[in-house]
């Protein structure tokens, strides 16, 4: 079972994190949302409080699956993932479409990485199993952030994503190799979708959030201008507002 924050009252709305992070990313989202929306973010599968369970992208969406039937989450649910979480939100979105009211997909991309990413995942998993998370997190940093990053954020992703355990990180690296290509079955896909990108997003960048766009009939494009791969983090203001404005529309 994932361990989750659920807070709020009003139509549901799901936030997956990123890879290495936490549900603790999504902070500034859920301040602003509170008043109007119940928010859950789960820490997904052997990462912040949850347990390692299943090593696969399915696996992860049948996880969120799992968490909204122990809350008793029978409508609809606005669902929101980010660069991995958004992975998993695709997989959600395939596996069980009847339980979205809309999908959210920020700073990621539909298509399996290519021979060059999957080898090197197997280094990243070589090095996490040595125990050197750390080391993996400082070595992807410069790809998560723009490069106007406030130092402090820098600081706040790099606590976050060092503190993970080894087997979570190995097991979701694992999942990520290993997915599927979710751009055939994004055609699909028949509630509201907005598709949020930073400007500056080295690791999935604008390119890749265009793809997702054009493969959902309607989605919305949204473009976060001075901002990474962690566009939630680095320019909080501009990401809520698309957000909020999304899901007044939803609503």
């Amino acid at each position: 079972m994932l361990v989750a924050a659920d807070v709020g009252q009003g139509p549901v709305v799901v936030l997956l994190h990123a890879f290495p992070l936490t549900r603790a990313m999504w902070r500034p989202q859920v301040e602003s949302l509170r008043d109007l929306y119940r928010v859950i973010t789960p820490d997904l599968p052997g990462f912040g409080d949850s347990a390692l369970g299943a090593s696969s992208i399915e696996g992860f969406a049948d996880a969120v699956a799992g968490l909204l039937d122990d809350k008793e989450v029978n409508e609809p649910v606005s669902l929101c993932g980010l660069s991995m979480g958004g992975y998993v939100a695709m997989a959600f979105a395939r596996k069980y479409s009847h339980r979205l009211a809309s999908l959210i997909l920020a700073d990621t991309k539909a298509g399996p990485d290519d021979a060059a990413g999957k080898a090197g995942r197997d280094k990243l998993i070589a090095r996490v199993k040595t125990g050197d998370v750390a080391g993996v997190v400082e070595a992807m940093l410069p790809k998560l952030l723009g490069p106007e990053a406030d130092p402090e954020l820098a600081d706040m992703v790099r606590a976050l994503g060092s503190s993970q355990r080894p087997e979570g990180v190995a097991a979701a690296l694992l999942a990520l190799r290993d997915r599927p290509d979710a751009l055939p079955g994004l055609a699909g896909v028949r509630v509201p979708t907005l598709v949020i990108v930073g400007q500056e997003d080295a690791i999935t960048p604008p390119d890749e959030a265009r793809k997702i766009a054009a493969a959902v009939p309607g989605a919305k494009l949204a473009m976060i201008e001075k901002a990474g791969h962690l566009a939630n983090v680095e320019q909080v203001g501009a990401f809520n507002d698309v957000l909020l404005a999304f899901l007044a529309g939803v609503a």
